[in-house]
């Protein structure tokens, strides 16, 4: 009973083929493609409406440079809120509880930052291990604890979010096998428990699309450091 509480955080496959690459694609197929009338219907209203607030909000405090990584960070965004979403869904799987998928997304991302701020600024990047005003006996002992703290910003990025569904995925599991277990034994506990599992849920599809939210930024500020 206890390894099948952690059977939905394996990646399906069928006929000996893994589906999270249809895991993957199913997002983009959901989302309303703009028309070439001048009138838009409500929900492409609404959706445009959304992504020109984030887009706003994010890249208020970047620079002209940083504003190339308008249409990545935005898409990036809408991809995670997609994929955190559908993961909540009954006989869904959700591939953003996959460690591997999370950090195939941050180490790139993170690395682009990095080389575009010792490309553009070297000296300012490479001043960022050294805060100014440092005594000199402890020179080297900052710059090793802030090269650690550089190469630690990926893993956070893929820990967090991981971490924060699976830990959700899984709540959600165990007290919803408890009200399933109770409701013949003590109905009104059982009853108590669903209503405590409706909350989670809720609160569940809220950590969803921050946690998307949440990613999109720390990218969006390790950005603005080196542009």
């Amino acid at each position: 009973m206890t390894l099948s509480f952690f059977d939905q955080f394996m990646s399906p496959v069928f006929l000996g083929i893994p589906l999270i690459a249809l895991a993957l694609t199913l997002p983009w197929i959901l989302f309303p493609t703009p028309t070439s009338r001048w009138l838009n219907n409500r929900l492409l209203a609404l959706q445009s409406w959304f992504i020109n607030r984030f887009t706003q909000q994010l890249l208020l405090p970047l620079s002209l440079g940083g504003h190339k990584w308008a249409i990545l960070l935005t898409s990036l965004m809408l991809f995670l809120i997609s994929l955190n979403m559908l993961g909540l869904l009954p006989y869904t799987f959700t591939p953003t509880t996959q460690l591997s998928l999370n950090m195939g997304l941050a180490v790139p991302l993170w690395l682009a930052t990095v080389l575009i701020g010792l490309r553009n600024q070297p000296t300012i990047a490479l001043g960022h291990l050294l805060p100014e005003g440092t005594p000199t006996p402890l020179i080297p002992v900052l710059i090793i604890i802030e090269t650690i703290s550089l190469f630690i910003r990926p893993l956070a990025l893929g820990v967090r979010l991981t971490a924060n569904l699976t830990a959700g995925h899984l709540l959600i599991q165990l007290i919803a096998t408890a009200a399933f277990v109770l409701m013949p034994l003590m109905p009104t506990v059982a009853i108590l428990t669903g209503t405590l599992l409706f909350l989670l849920t809720l609160l569940e599809v809220a950590v969803a699309m921050i946690q998307a939210y949440v990613f999109v930024l720390l990218l969006s500020l390790y950005l603005q450091e080196n542009v």
